[in-house]
């Protein structure tokens, strides 16, 4: 009777102690992992915009004082409409044997810009331009005809501005002939200009015939 009570208490302390050690630090080592869990609540501090809502409300303040000083806008319309009204006038010195060629270089530097063909009238003082010449032998009807149709650049005798019409880009080569027929000529071929009027010749002349034209 005695050795039953023996064999029973040892075995059943060990087994009891020996499994529950284990799993106890086992636990104890997973608890302290969840433990950064607590960052989450800090990201909503930096992400409270509670004080930075009121700052809008005061930018909309001075918007509305903004509107106040409208008034001065209608002087504006004023200013660009006089300049608009009158062209610019470049002059190219050039003797009166070279006023020609310094015409149509200017020409094709108003042609590479993008200028359009019909937009230039090209008048001569001296001797009418090759293409005039040649058109005119055809006939003054379809000479003009062309001028009418404004398809291309078109060349006239200085004489003969009263007839031409405005063109936005007047080219003025003062090639020879009388001084007297350029003079009356230059201040009309201005008139025609709708945007730029170019002028080719002797500079000296070219200012005193301008001054006393404008």
């Amino acid at each position: 009777m005695p050795l039953t009570p023996a064999i029973e208490e040892p075995q059943i302390h060990e087994s009891a102690q020996g499994p529950r050690v284990t799993p106890a630090a086992s636990r104890t080592a997973q608890t302290p992992r969840p433990v950064p869990g607590p960052r989450p609540a800090a990201v909503p501090r930096p992400g409270r915009p509670g004080p930075a809502r009121p700052a809008p409300p005061a930018q909309r303040a001075p918007q509305a004082a903004a509107p106040g000083p409208v008034p001065a806008a209608p002087a504006a319309p004023t200013t660009p409409s006089v300049s608009a009204s009158v062209p610019q006038v470049q002059l190219i010195p050039a003797s009166a044997e070279g006023a020609l060629d310094a015409a149509e270089e200017a020409v094709d530097l108003l042609l590479d810009t993008g200028r359009a063909p019909g937009d230039i009238l090209v008048l001569t003082t001296g001797d009418p331009h090759p293409w005039a010449a040649h058109e005119l032998s055809f006939g003054e009807e379809s000479y003009w005809a062309q001028h009418d149709a404004r398809d291309d650049v078109f060349y006239a005798d200085a004489a003969q501005v009263q007839r031409a019409a405005g063109r936005p880009v007047v080219v003025f080569a003062a090639n020879g002939g009388p001084l007297d027929a350029a003079a009356g000529a230059l201040p009309v071929a201005l008139a025609r200009a709708g945007a730029l009027l170019i002028v080719c010749g002797d500079a000296q002349q070219i200012n005193s015939v301008l001054g006393a034209g404008v």
